[in-house]
């Protein structure tokens, strides 16, 4: 399954707000929309990740809609039929083979890492995962990780040592993203920075076009 990782919106809150940036991110080339809903109950998650997906969905089908934490819940919406792909869990989530066991061969299962053992233990598992996210870029007002930020120069060294593309998450601004992409990452992952912009159709784009440039001034022109 090939995945666009470039531009990555994670999405907050659940009113129509969030669904119709969702859509707009999408329309916009966003190849992956994660749908984030802490302190909900399952139907609550479950009923947003449906109205995500049908809006993403019509607006670009080649977007990927993967759900934060709650593998029961993306399966559930897989099996429903809903434009799902599969889910991003965290070091105390479900782990990924169980992860995989659950949504089957299909399924796009993302990790979240953020130190070279981090990573380096995510290798143990790269034949079920496909991609990881790796965090902070900088403090978040959003997730406490408890992990130092990385910054653009701590990111070579765990692309170097992956065995998976790696996506930047934690703070990412659209001003962020032509350096990170010539660190080597996959993708950059953004909140606030789509969530709260006043047109996420062009931020999205104009990211997209970002990421192409800062990979094009990489060595070799390429990211893995």
């Amino acid at each position: 399954m090939r995945i666009d990782y470039r531009v990555y919106l994670v999405t907050s809150g659940a009113g129509r707000s969030t669904i119709a940036v969702a859509a707009r991110a999408a329309r916009g080339g966003a190849g992956v929309v994660q749908v984030r809903l802490k302190g909900a109950s399952d139907w609550e998650r479950l009923d947003l990740v449906c109205r995500v997906a049908d809006a993403v969905g019509r607006a670009n089908p080649d977007t990927h809609v993967l759900v934060d934490d709650d593998v029961a819940v993306a399966g559930l919406a897989m099996r429903m039929g809903y434009h799902v792909h599969g889910v991003h869990v965290g070091a105390e989530d479900t782990p990924p083979r169980v992860a995989r066991e659950m949504l089957g061969p299909e399924a796009v299962i993302g990790v979240t890492t953020g130190t070279l053992d981090l990573v380096r233990r995510a290798n143990e598992d790269a034949d079920v995962i496909d991609y990881v996210g790796a965090g902070p870029f900088r403090k978040t007002p959003t997730k406490d990780s408890g992990r130092e930020p990385l910054g653009l120069q701590g990111y070579p060294a765990l692309v170097a040592a992956t065995l998976m593309p790696i996506v930047a998450i934690g703070d990412v601004q659209p001003a962020d993203v032509r350096g990170l992409a010539a660190t080597g990452v996959a993708g950059v992952a953004m909140v606030r920075g789509i969530m709260a912009a006043r047109d996420p159709e062009a931020v999205v784009r104009k990211a997209l076009a970002d990421f192409d440039a800062g990979r094009a001034a990489r060595p070799g022109g390429v990211s893995p």
